[in-house]
């Protein structure tokens, strides 16, 4: 099944990628909401802890009281098992809807290039698709399914430590925000330097895995030339540019995060210096200079974990942007409106002036070509390397589109027609063989799935094939894994 991404245009930035990438979660609300619920519900539970703390100083080891202090034991039990619990709830909620929005993408991924036009893949490197399918859908999905969750549970932490802070005292409060608000202009210039950094980074890696791909696939060739130090020095070139980047975002979070450290422990040492001086002066307790001590490490403990999303928000919203330019890639041939099912071939080919020239080349292939080629005939066409032989063959099942003139079978134009029954009713034997993973029988199979056995065999006797299949350890039923090798 195919999951189409929710209608949207083309992303204008990162932020509203991230935003697009957003609308995935409406398939998982309750998972989403749920874990919210439940990381809001661990942050109710950390503000409660050092109001036990304040309860068992002041009301009880102040005063020689047992009762508060067991009370106020009592409620740290109950604070801890209960932070255990939603922390679990809210980790297996969160996941759950992070691998359903991993799925989404990647099925819409794998769609959208099932259906782009072959001019698309002509430019296109394959190492950048398989990045995309991988590396940045897992980019997006840690941020999407989990990051989010965390800054919103993150805001609402900073936002009622703050409250409380203000509540305990005043003139306190005022002396440790003054530390926030550096930590906040940090950030931000730190999300803005972060995003272009890891959409090169996501780049490289594409080039990296398309260098590999085709010393893969040309691994025969290359030893043929005795080309491995050459290739093994184009993939060090490339692993290189790939480390360098990598040390660049490692410099960048260095540079960055000594500085929440230092305006953190700033803070601190603000609060215990005025702190000590109002408890001096009977202004302030023992208890509530602890209890105010603790909300602002709380408060001081989201601003990191902003920072540690800040740089996952960087590194989502750069492979958002590339998910998305993928999936908003146009099809150039599709069914025209008012498409019709082609009738069953009677086989007459007519090319009417055809032109044709590849996307991005002012090189016409063909140049006014018109031959009709009646059912039954042989037909060779003969020229050069490039002279135009694989195109003429791929405008038949409308691989791509002409760019003047037509191509006619039977008198229908093929721009007329649905791809489905249009394809569906031509065979092309390409110059390089290619098998999938699976059994003899599912490839010879794989143009009619439904094929019998018998229909099977047929084609293999017709392909001069079904004497070395029946040699074969299990014959149809043999397993071949890439380009054949089993």
């Amino acid at each position: 099944m195919s999951t189409s991404a929710p209608a949207s245009g083309r992303p204008a930035g990162g932020f509203a990628a991230i935003l697009r990438a957003l609308r995935y979660l409406r398939r998982y609300r309750l998972e989403s909401l749920g874990a919210l619920l439940s990381l809001l519900l661990v942050s109710a539970a950390n503000l409660g802890a050092p109001q036990m703390i304040r309860i068992a100083i002041d009301q009880g080891l102040a005063r020689g009281e047992r009762r508060p202090v067991w009370l106020a034991v009592g409620g740290l039990v109950a604070i801890a098992l209960g932070r255990g619990l939603f922390n679990f709830l809210q980790g297996y909620l969160a996941e759950r809807a992070s691998q359903g929005v991993a799925f989404d993408l990647r099925d819409a991924l794998f769609a959208r290039i099932q259906r782009l036009s072959f001019s698309y893949y002509d430019q296109a490197q394959t190492g950048q698709l398989l990045t995309r399918l991988t590396s940045d859908v897992e980019a997006v999905r840690t941020f999407v399914g989990s990051g989010v969750v965390q800054f919103a549970a993150s805001a609402a932490m900073l936002v009622g430590c703050a409250g409380l802070l203000l509540y305990l005292d005043p003139v306190l409060a005022l002396a440790a925000l003054g530390s926030v608000a550096p930590i906040l202009f940090v950030l931000r210039s730190f999300v803005t330097r972060m995003r272009p950094l890891f959409g090169q980074l996501q780049a490289l890696l594409g080039t990296l895995n398309t260098t590999l791909q085709e010393d893969l696939r040309g691994l025969r060739v290359v030893r043929a030339f005795s080309a491995e130090a050459r290739e093994m020095a184009r993939y060090g070139e490339t692993n290189a540019k790939l480390q360098a980047q990598n040390l660049k975002l490692v410099d960048a979070l260095a540079n960055n995060f000594p500085f929440v450290t230092f305006f953190s422990n700033l803070g601190t040492l603000m609060v215990v210096g005025v702190g000590g001086w109002r408890i001096f002066h009977q202004r302030l307790t023992l208890g509530e200079l602890v209890a105010f001590n603790s909300y602002l490490a709380f408060l001081l403990m989201p601003l990191m974990t902003l920072g540690f999303l800040a740089s996952s928000l960087s590194r989502a919203s750069a492979s958002a942007l590339r998910v998305f330019e993928l999936l908003d890639t146009a099809v150039e041939v599709t069914d025209r409106p008012g498409a019709v099912p082609l009738p069953p071939l009677q086989g007459r080919i007519e090319l009417r002036d055809v032109r044709f020239r590849y996307a991005g080349s002012e090189r016409e292939i063909l140049r006014g070509l018109s031959v009709t080629l009646e059912p039954g005939q042989f037909v060779a066409v003969l020229g050069t390397t490039g002279s135009g032989k694989s195109t003429l063959i791929n405008l038949l099942p409308r691989f791509y589109d002409v760019t003047g003139g037509a191509v006619l079978l039977d008198g229908h134009d093929v721009r007329d027609v649905t791809l489905a029954s249009l394809r569906s009713q031509i065979g092309v034997v390409l110059q390089d063989a290619l098998l999938f993973s699976g059994t003899v029988r599912d490839n010879i199979a794989y143009g009619h799935p439904d094929a019998t056995q018998a229909q099977v065999e047929a084609a293999a006797e017709a392909a001069q094939a079904a004497e070395f299949i029946r040699a074969l350890p299990q014959g149809y039923d043999t397993v071949v894994g890439e380009r054949g090798v089993g």
